[in-house]
């Protein structure tokens, strides 16, 4: 017996001593999803990828707003959010004390903006969407004389952009068919 005791003083403690410890976690560890909300540029690619469905993109018109929620009662922690977030807008935290006494702290929510079709005046896209669009278009043109055309461009929705398109190729067709003929 007292080489049993003798044996179980040499091998120490076998658990942690967690709650009254903090625990460490170990690296990359998937914990709660955390979004910076100045890096989200509401493009939905998160709500996409989520297998769960814990996250949506809701869009209210009539508000010109577009809502961006975490509901953390579907969250699988799979990462998969944080994986194609282009702006790395969601990280997944160390956090998994995640208790909660009222269903509604279960939810995390961003608002946006949305920017409206300069020609047919609908809403289209988040405006922080346009404007990064808009940024790395000119970045990459290395053209900060044509933001001014750029931005434009942006402000159209693909819906008035493909009818102009269609309208002009068929002009152009048209036109081109003629000369044929003559």
């Amino acid at each position: 017996m007292l080489k049993l005791l003798k044996t179980i003083m040499r091998a120490g403690e076998a658990t942690v001593k967690y709650p009254f410890a903090p625990l460490e976690v170990s690296p990359g560890f998937r914990g709660k999803p955390e979004l910076d909300a100045a890096q989200c540029i509401a493009c939905a690619a998160c709500a996409s990828a989520c297998p769960a469905n814990a996250l949506t993109i809701l869009t209210d018109e009539q508000q010109d707003t577009r809502t961006w929620q975490l509901f953390l009662g579907r969250c699988i922690y799979c990462g998969r959010c944080e994986e194609v977030c282009p702006t790395r807008a969601i990280t997944l935290s160390e956090n998994f004390e995640l208790t909660v006494t009222n269903k509604a702290d279960l939810y995390t929510r961003a608002t946006f903006h949305l920017q409206h079709c300069k020609q047919c005046g609908k809403p289209f896209a988040a405006q922080k969407s346009v404007d990064v669009a808009v940024k790395l278009l000119t970045q990459q043109l290395n053209a900060e004389q044509n933001e001014q055309f750029l931005r434009q461009q942006a402000s159209i929705c693909p819906g008035c952009k493909q009818h102009a398109a269609l309208v002009n190729g068929c002009v152009k067709n048209l036109s081109s068919g003629n000369r044929e003929a003559q």
